[in-house]
């Protein structure tokens, strides 16, 4: 991570001579370090030919953005992990970039994805990776632990406020890593939908905890449709507190002005 965090430091102390330059790197960065419309895309093709009963095409789309097996997933099993992925790489590949770019700019977001990259190839805890990759994954919790939370507010004020906050409060602590059970039990509630349950990883099943507050436990291809209109209203929100945070020093002066 930090040679390439080192690089991005030299290139923007290089090219803050000149503001264009500065912000067109800065602009071209950013959008090479979120993931927003690959995310969206992944899910649409999961959620097409889900709804039109073609599992083999859906269990192909799905096995391109989850670790799990899924040569045996049935429609509900596909459902859920489309629709766990997108939530909880709503807060990895968007909202958690966007975050670092804000606070540090061009090393910020080169920094954070690098460890998140990292994390994606070697934070397994299984025999080849369990020493190696430690670190990775656990730079990944680090940076991502107030994008997180912050990802996890925005799910529940873009969808059912009360339900994402309630189950945020109950669930948050179930899941296995620090950041990614508080934004999928917010996001799950947020839509209506229940998430988790078990899965089978590397040919061995795994017990997992049921995010979400609703009784039906059978998601289907509406809600992946249901979690990418969820993530792009908590990048509106986003964007509006953001404009609203750039704004606020010169509609201040303006007040003190008049």
């Amino acid at each position: 991570m930090l040679p390439i965090t080192f690089v991005a430091c030299v290139l923007v102390d290089i090219l803050a001579l000149n503001i264009w330059f500065e912000t067109l790197i800065g602009a071209a960065v950013l959008y090479l370090g979120i993931g927003w419309q690959s995310l969206l895309s992944h899910g649409r093709a999961i959620a097409g030919p889900l709804g039109q009963g073609d599992m083999d095409g859906a269990r192909q789309a799905v096995s391109m953005i989850v670790s799990r097996d899924t040569s045996e997933l049935d429609e509900t099993a596909i459902a859920t992990a489309a629709t766990e992925s997108v939530l909880e790489n709503g807060a990895d590949a968007i909202f958690a970039a966007i975050f670092w770019f804000c606070l540090l700019g061009v090393p910020g977001v080169v920094m954070y994805r690098m460890s998140n990259t990292l994390d994606a190839m070697w934070g397994y805890k299984n025999r080849r990776y369990l020493k190696f990759g430690w670190a990775a994954a656990r730079a990944d919790d680090v940076l991502n632990f107030i994008p997180a939370r912050l990802t996890a507010l925005s799910y529940c004020l873009a969808g059912k406020m009360s339900a994402g906050f309630k189950a945020w409060k109950r669930q948050r602590g179930n899941w296995k890593s620090p950041n990614a059970g508080l934004v999928m039990s917010s996001g799950a509630a947020a839509i209506g939908v229940k998430l988790g349950g078990g899965a089978v990883y590397h040919g061995k099943w795994q017990d997992r905890p049921v995010l979400g507050l609703v009784e039906d436990p059978t998601p289907k291809a509406r809600d992946i449709e249901a979690a990418c209109r969820l993530v792009n209203k908590a990048i509106l929100c986003w964007y509006l507190v953001i404009a609203a945070l750039a704004m606020a020093p010169s509609l201040w002066l303006t007040v003190r002005l008049m």
